[in-house]
C-alpha cells in the first residue's frame, strides 16, 4: 500500500505540473510535492492559493510569508508537526492580480482544479480535513456537496465525505487583523487536537 500511493502521488505531481488550463496561470508551476507533506497525515489541510511571497516562492504551502508564519504559531499551539500533516490549496498555482499582487481565484479556476484536490483526498485518504477559509470550504462542495458556513461553523466537527471536517478561518494578516484574531485562532485550532485525540482514543 506504501508504495502504491507513493507511484499514485509521484504521477498526481506530474500531472499537476503538466496542467495549463487556467489562463493567467499557465506559466506558473502547481505547488505540489513532498515538500507539502507526509502522503500518510494525520490532517490534510486545505487552503485557497498559493502566495506570491510564500508558497509560489518557496514551493512550501505557509512558508515564506506573513501567513506561513501565523500558520506555524497555530499548529505549534497544539503540538502538531508539519511531518503529521499535509497542506494542499484549492487551486495549485498562485494567481496574480494584472500589477502581480496576490488574488483570489476564480471559481472557473476552482472549478478546473477541483480534480486534482477530489485526487488528492482520495489518495491521502486523510481521516480529518480542516478548510482554511471561505474559498476552501466552497471548493471541496465539487467533492461532496454540503451548506456549510464559516459564520455558522468554524471550528466545529462535522462529517463530510466519510472523514470529520473542521472548517476554520484562514491565517493570513487580513483575517486576523479584521475578522478572527490570532487568540481566537488558536482557541480554533484546539478542535483540532480534540479530534485527533478522540480518533487515538478509539484506537
Amino acid at each position: 500500500m506504501n508504495k502504491g500511493r507513493k507511484s499514485d502521488f509521484r504521477a498526481l505531481v506530474e500531472q499537476a505540473s503538466a496542467c495549463r488550463r487556467c489562463e493567467r496561470m499557465a506559466e506558473r508551476q502547481a505547488v505540489l510535492s513532498q515538500l507539502n507533506g507526509t502522503i500518510f497525515p494525520s490532517v490534510l489541510f486545505i487552503a485557497e492559493a498559493p502566495g506570491r511571497n510564500g508558497a509560489d516562492r518557496t514551493r512550501i504551502p505557509f512558508h515564506g510569508d506573513t501567513s506561513g508564519v501565523n500558520f506555524e504559531k497555530l499548529l505549534a499551539s497544539i503540538e502538531l508537526q508539519r511531518e503529521e500533516i499535509f497542506i494542499t490549496n484549492s487551486v495549485l498555482c498562485s494567481p496574480r492580480k494584472p500589477g502581480g499582487a496576490n488574488d483570489k481565484p476564480t471559481r472557473e479556476e476552482v472549478g478546473n482544479c477541483s480534480d486534482f484536490l477530489r485526487r488528492q483526498i482520495e489518495l491521502l485518504d486523510p481521516p480529518i480535513v480542516a478548510t482554511l477559509g471561505a474559498v476552501a470550504l466552497n471548493a471541496i462542495k465539487v467533492i461532496e456537496p454540503h451548506s456549510l458556513t464559516l459564520r455558522e461553523h468554524a471550528a466545529t466537527i462535522v462529517s463530510w465525505n466519510g472523514r470529520r471536517l473542521i472548517p476554520l478561518y484562514h491565517p493570513s494578516p487580513h483575517v486576523i487583523i479584521t475578522i478572527r484574531n490570532l487568540e481566537q485562532q488558536r482557541l480554533d485550532y484546539q478542535v483540532i487536537r480534540t479530534a485527533l485525540e478522540d480518533r487515538e482514543n478509539r484506537g
